[in-house]
């Protein structure tokens, strides 16, 4: 009989997938981002290297823990998510010194190797979907002013009161709108 269709075989396979997402939950909760979280990660099979931290409820790909490698000095603020996998197994290499921004997303296809160069800072709130070359500053577009709210939301009735008090922004004559940094 072929093993994949042996009980013990499923069985095991069952075991492992409840211990990985058992560690998973672990280090996304306890403390200790220079040292358990690191632990716990490594027993997941991701590669991490020499003085990495880990921030505050980091998600760390379930399925394929071990497509993920993090190299020595990197910093992995709260809140990121790494999934390296879409439609098929790829592979996320972080490389030395890199730094990632607190709710970033590094999503990896099927047999792409997504690499974060040495050095690389990836601003707050990005989500990156292709390499990041090394000793480089990437990021979301800033915020934008829509328009001058004269009904706060709170107050409004219903979210039709609140559009209709909302105003349009002049732009100054530099072309930057009122109130923007």
């Amino acid at each position: 009989m072929k093993a994949r269709y042996r009980l013990n075989t499923w069985v095991g396979m069952l075991n492992l997938f409840t211990v990985n997402r058992l560690l998973n939950l672990l280090a996304r909760v306890v403390p200790g981002g220079f040292s358990l979280r690191l632990i716990l990660h490594r027993l997941r099979g991701v590669k991490i290297g020499e003085g990495v931290w880990i921030g505050d409820d980091v998600y760390f790909d379930e399925d394929f823990p071990e497509a993920i490698e993090i190299q020595d000095n990197v910093a992995i603020a709260t809140r990121c998510t790494l999934i390296a996998h879409t439609k098929g197994v790829g592979k996320i290499i972080i490389e030395k010194g890199a730094a990632i921004g607190a709710g970033s997303v590094i999503v990896c296809g099927f047999e792409q190797t997504l690499t974060i160069g040495q050095g690389a800072v990836v601003s707050a709130g990005s989500t990156v979907l292709n390499d990041i070359p090394a000793f480089t500053l990437c990021g979301p577009p800033r915020i934008k002013v829509y328009g001058q709210v004269t009904v706060p939301f709170r107050d409004a009735a219903t979210f039709d009161q609140f559009r209709r008090g909302i105003r349009p922004v002049r732009v100054k004559s530099n072309g930057t709108h009122p109130g923007a940094s």
